[in-house]
């Protein structure tokens, strides 16, 4: 029996954080209940007890071992049972300290299930853990001088895109195999790497790279767009190293890195075990529990479930594939039972190589699975962001060209969309189109993924030979079958997908499946509450669209205006209205630089008369423009006992009225001469970077944890002081800003002036009676 004979063996497992892994170490902690495990995962930061604790043991796959024993008792078991080591199948040596290469010296079993999935990895990280892990596993274990039977987690796609029957052999005996070397893959690989690396770091590469993130920022900052920069460019390595993974695979008749790299490990680790026995299991498209731990049971989200996600809200229409064709879903409990069977069984005469899988034993057409999806969301439809249930289409199956033509053209019109709305200078809920555009930009973006990625295996006409897997099944009793059951001929696709599969796939995704409840909390309501919670610190504001419906320019024309008669007036408003498109350009550019050239235009004005007329301008332009709702946010945040700050480039005589409102002011101020300012300003002037800082000092001055405060800004250019806070507030946000804080979650306000209040683009003041100090213009 399987129990009995994994009884006091000690067994290693790579991969227990990830899906399959996860549901292995619950199986053997509840049904071999007198084996030991040895976890290898890689610390961290945390170290690899706490990811252990935290990542694995904390996981609902658990929560029938904590019920069964009680919370203490579940505690205590795992600390006796568990052994959890340090280490990285990536790294030579697999990057073991003295204690763990103790703890594996004394292993019977070592059950590999680490790996890099993703269909899309980057060529080398994919030749790093999939091809080299097993061969570094079996290094290090003969190092030690130690032979434990080794089962290696490998997939069925390691015999590559054909079609009809796919044995259980090795991958260099099928006469489809292309004889390459893997030690030429894997320095091939490396190489491209290095020659990438190098590539993403020419004048031109970086210049372009320079060029997107101030697109997508704005005058963010330099350190703020410098980072992005280096994100663009780590992201432009990887996408190049995943699609020479995905160019190099289907060269030699493989649908994606991952099968690619599963295979050559094969191939390696046969050549590297010398006398450690060998067994490898195949499974095919692993997916939710059938029974163990639970009924639907996931980690993560699977290969089916983004394109079934996809489908169901209504953005893939149309997806490659034969409606005949068998699609190869195995559920992970029987894919654990089957390594459980073949570790205590032992190791056998090579080759010992198990797939375990259901197309050729107990097929689930791709037509009848894509009929139980649209049947099961018809009834059960997903809503979407406006409470409206999203109707599922008929779902066609053309070929992989003509579904990305579709999507290449969806995408192209979309592009030019988002430039015509990026291009236009709107903000609140007129930016939120844009937003909304860049969304769903990333979703046909994704949708064209999914197609490149998983359209081969919707093709795939291979049908898995299950001999030793069911010879395996028929050797045991029936109450191994009963505890440990793996044959796929068992499982009912048509009770599986609608009543256990689809509702673990909806939570998983945590997609809206009812419409919001009359009367119940909507999402802003709760951030709301959390902002406006007592616990909070600190609440730092923008000026500028953010309280006041107003800019620097104009409230420099209110008061350059205020002492010009009629013909200087309209002479006033045409140059300056001539000037917009540069100033405009100026701000997008650089926030700082075009406050320090704009407010070069006080040069010479008298500090008496500006101090005279910015009392004026606060009710007649300040008030008038004000947002009602903003300023009782702040007086709010004032009643809860929050610090409130107002930060601005604003200048220190425009927000002086404004100092009862807050504790205290950060603003931009006028150097003065013999009585009169002299345009230049006394210090950076805190936006972009420059804001953060300020707010970051005065954090630290006050003894504020900017993780319990909050930030209300408009635009991109505050990102750093949105980013710093735990709590970011767009506040009529452009449109940079708008796609921002809707990807990352953020509550977004719409502040508005009274009704009724004057809407000029130039406001200029009330005429006034010309003193002998003259015009501020005069000074100019």
């Amino acid at each position: 029996m399987i129990p009995q004979s994994l009884a006091g063996k000690r067994i290693a497992i790579t991969g227990s954080t990830g899906f399959l892994g996860t549901a292995l170490v619950e199986r053997l902690l509840r049904s071999a209940p007198d084996c030991e495990l040895v976890l290898l995962v890689r610390p961290g930061r945390r170290g690899a007890q706490r990811r252990v604790d935290r990542d694995i043991l904390r996981n609902d796959a658990f929560d029938r071992l904590r019920k069964d024993l009680g919370q203490k008792e579940f505690a205590e078991m795992a600390a006796r049972r568990i052994t959890a080591i340090g280490g990285d199948v990536s790294v030579d040596g697999l990057g073991l300290d003295d204690d763990g290469r103790t703890a594996l010296a004394s292993c019977d079993i070592f059950i590999h299930s680490a790996a890099s999935v993703s269909f899309d990895s980057p060529l080398d990280d994919a030749v790093e853990i999939n091809l080299l892990g097993p061969v570094r596993i079996a290094q290090t274990l003969t190092e030690l001088g130690t032979t434990p039977h080794m089962v290696a987690v490998s997939t069925c796609y390691v015999a590559g895109s054909r079609r009809g029957a796919a044995p259980e052999e090795p991958v260099n005996e099928s006469p489809f195999f292309v004889n390459v070397d893997w030690r030429t893959e894997v320095a091939s690989a490396r190489r491209i790497r290095l020659d990438v690396e190098s590539q993403s770091r020419t004048p031109d590469q970086l210049a372009e790279f320079q060029s997107k993130a101030a697109n997508e920022l704005g005058a963010a900052g330099t350190p703020a767009l410098a980072d992005k920069t280096e994100q663009l460019r780590t992201r432009w390595i990887n996408d190049y190293m995943a699609t020479a993974g995905i160019s190099r695979a289907s060269s030699l008749g493989f649908p994606d890195a991952y099968a690619y790299t599963k295979a050559l490990g094969e191939i390696a680790l046969a050549e590297s075990v010398g006398e450690i026995p060998l067994s490898i299991v195949r499974p095919a498209i692993i997916e939710s529990a059938v029974a163990e731990p639970s009924p639907g049971w996931i980690r993560g989200f699977r290969m089916a479930e983004p394109v079934i996600i996809s489908y169901a809200r209504g953005l893939l229409k149309e997806f490659p594939g034969v409606p005949e064709g068998i699609i190869d879903v195995i559920p992970v409990d029987y894919v654990v039972a089957a390594i459980c069977s073949v570790a205590a069984r032992g190791p056998q005469q090579w080759p010992d190589i198990v797939q375990v899988a259901s197309g050729s034993q107990n097929p689930l057409s791709y037509g009848h699975l894509v009929d139980m999806v649209r049947a099961w969301f018809t009834e059960n439809p997903i809503y979407d962001e406006h409470g409206q249930p999203i109707s599922v289409p008929e779902w066609s199956f053309p070929g992989r060209g003509r579904v990305k033509k579709q999507l290449e053209r969806a995408s192209t019109m979309l592009t030019r969309a988002e430039k015509i709305v990026g291009s236009l200078p709107v903000r609140g809920r007129q930016a939120e189109f844009g937003a909304r555009l860049a969304e769903k930009s990333e979703l046909v973006e994704r949708a064209t993924g999914y197609v490149d990625l998983y359209g081969a295996y919707a093709e795939c006409e291979a049908l898995y030979g299950l001999d030793r897997l069911l010879a395996m099944w028929d050797d045991l009793d029936e109450a191994d079958q009963a505890a440990f059951c793996f044959d796929p001929r068992t499982v009912d696709w048509d009770y599986y997908v609608p009543n256990i599969h689809l509702p673990s796939v909806v939570k998983a995704g945590r997609v809206p499946m009812k419409p919001p409840a009359r009367g119940g909390e909507t999402r802003p309501q709760r951030l709301r509450k959390q902002i406006l919670s007592p616990d909070r610190h600190l609440a730092a504001f923008d000026l500028e669209n953010t309280l006041i419906a107003s800019n620097v320019v104009a409230s420099y024309s209110w008061m350059a205006s205020r002492r010009l008669s009629g013909r200087d007036r309209l002479r006033f408003v045409l140059k300056t209205m001539m000037e917009a498109p540069t100033l405009l350009a100026l701000d997008k550019r650089d926030r700082s630089d075009f406050l320090r050239y704009f407010y070069r235009r006080y040069d010479g004005a008298p500090i008496d008369q500006i101090s005279e007329d910015s009392a004026e301008q606060f009710s007649e332009l300040i008030l008038a423009k004000s947002f009602p709702a903003g300023l009782r946010r702040v007086r709010q945040h004032r009643a809860l006992g929050h610090r409130t700050l107002l930060i601005t480039g604003a200048l220190d005589f425009i927000v002086e009225p404004l100092k009862p409102l807050f504790d205290d002011i950060v603003c931009a101020e006028l150097g003065q001469e013999n009585g009169t300012y002299n345009g230049e300003l006394t210090a950076v002037p805190p936006t972009g970077e420059a804001r953060y800082q300020a707010l970051a000092d005065y954090a630290a001055e006050h003894n504020l944890d900017l993780r319990e405060s909050i930030a209300y800004a408009d635009s991109a250019s505050d990102l750093p002081m949105l980013e710093a806070v735990g709590f970011p507030v767009a506040v009529n946000p452009e449109t940079r800003l708008a796609s921002i804080a809707r990807k990352r979650g953020w509550l977004i306000e719409d502040f508005q002036k009274s009704p009724g209040m004057h809407r000029r683009l130039l406001p200029l003041a009330p005429p006034h009676s010309p003193t002998a100090r003259g015009p501020l213009e005069a000074w100019r």
